[in-house]
C-alpha cells in the first residue's frame, strides 16, 4: 500500500496513514532508551501541529518532563519504553496492508458522508494512525481494548490492544473520531466545555459510527447500558450537565470504577452512563427533529440540548 492510494470517491481529500507498525518493529529492535525518540520522531512527529495545539513539545526540555511521551501514555497509548519483544505479534496483526487499507478507507468514506450533504469542510488535508494501546491503562480497560482522539482538525487516533474484536470494532471507532474532527471544524473547542456539551460531542460522534457501521459495532461506552439503566442514570447525569474540568468530566462519562482508577471524584455513576446517555439523548434528537447526522455534526450544543429536554423526563 502507498500513501497515494485512490480516494474514496467524492471525497476530495487527502488522507494519509501513518504506519505505526515500521516504527513499533524499529523499536523491538532498538535499546530500551532508543524507543521514546524513535516514538516520537517517527510516529508523533506528522502529527507536531496536533500536538502545538495542545502545547505539548514533541521532547520536553528536561529529561522525564512533560513531552508527547508522557501525553501519549496518559492518553492511554502504550509507552514506547515497553515496546519490546513481547509486542512483536501485536505489531505483526497491525502490519497487514488489508489493516491499513479499511482504515483509510473508513476515514474517507466518513468525510464522504459529508460531502454528500452538500458541506464544504475547511480542512482538506487528513493524517491518521493506528497504535497500540496500554492494556493496564483503566480507560483502555473499560473501553475493552481500543479508542481513539480526533479532537485537533487534521489529525485522528485510534489505538487498540490488537486481536479479532477490537480490530473489527477499530472502523467504527475511528468513524467516530472522524466525525469529531468535523464538528470541531466549525464549533470552537473550549476548555470550560460543560458535561452537557461533552454529551452531545459524543453522542454525535457515536451516532454517526452508528450510521456508517449498525448498531452491532457500538462501542461498549454505549451498548452496555440497558433500557432500565438508561432511565435509572439519567437524573445523575443530568444534575451533573453543568459540571466542568477534566476530572468531574471523566467522571461523569465513564462512571464511578473508572474515576477511581483514575484518581478522580465519584458521583454514584455506573459504567460510562454518560457516553450513553449523550448517545440517546443525540439519537432522539435525530429522531424527532429528522435531522440529518451530517448537519447536526455542524449544529451548536445548545441547539440539540435545549430542542431534546424531554430526553430527560
Amino acid at each position: 500500500m502507498t500513501n497515494a492510494r485512490t480516494r474514496e470517491k467524492g471525497t476530495p481529500m487527502d488522507v494519509r496513514p501513518v504506519r505505526s507498525d515500521q516504527a513499533y518493529r524499529a523499536m523491538i529492535a532498538a535499546p530500551p532508551e532508543k524507543r521514546p525518540d524513535l516514538y516520537r520522531h517517527e510516529l508523533m512527529a506528522p502529527f507536531k501541529e496536533k500536538w502545538d495545539c495542545y502545547r505539548v513539545p514533541l521532547k520536553a526540555a528536561q529529561p522525564g518532563g512533560y513531552d508527547v511521551v508522557m501525553a501519549s501514555e496518559m492518553l492511554g497509548i502504550l509507552p514506547p519504553m515497553r515496546v519490546d519483544g513481547s509486542w512483536a505479534e501485536a505489531v505483526s496483526l497491525i502490519g497487514d496492508d488489508a489493516f491499513w487499507d479499511a482504515c483509510q478507507r473508513t476515514v474517507e468514506r466518513s468525510l464522504a458522508r459529508f460531502a454528500a450533504r452538500g458541506i464544504e469542510l475547511p480542512r482538506k488535508d487528513y493524517r491518521f494512525t493506528v497504535l497500540l494501546a496500554n492494556p493496564e491503562n483503566p480507560v483502555v480497560r473499560a473501553s475493552e481494548g481500543y479508542g481513539g482522539d480526533g479532537g485537533i482538525p487534521g489529525s485522528i487516533f485510534a489505538w487498540l490492544v490488537p486481536g479479532g474484536r477490537t480490530m473489527r470494532r477499530l472502523p467504527a471507532a475511528l468513524a467516530h473520531e472522524t466525525n469529531h474532527n468535523v464538528r470541531f471544524q466549525f464549533v470552537r473547542w473550549r476548555n470550560d466545555i460543560t458535561l452537557g456539551e461533552m454529551l452531545v460531542s459524543e453522542g454525535l460522534a457515536e451516532n454517526f459510527a452508528v450510521e456508517l457501521f449498525g448498531e452491532e459495532l457500538a462501542g461498549p461506552w454505549v451498548a452496555r447500558t440497558t433500557p432500565d439503566l438508561l432511565e435509572q442514570v439519567k437524573p445523575l447525569v443530568h444534575a451533573g450537565r453543568d459540571a466542568q474540568g477534566l476530572a468531574e468530566l471523566s467522571a461523569y462519562l465513564y462512571g464511578d470504577e473508572t474515576a477511581a482508577l483514575m484518581g478522580y471524584p465519584v458521583h454514584g455513576v455506573p459504567y460510562c452512563a454518560g457516553y450513553a446517555c449523550g448517545y440517546h439523548l443525540v439519537r432522539r434528537f435525530l429522531e424527532e427533529s429528522g435531522t440529518d447526522i451530517a448537519d447536526a455534526t455542524l449544529l451548536p450544543a445548545a441547539d440539540i440540548l435545549d430542542a431534546a429536554q424531554a430526553f430527560w423526563d
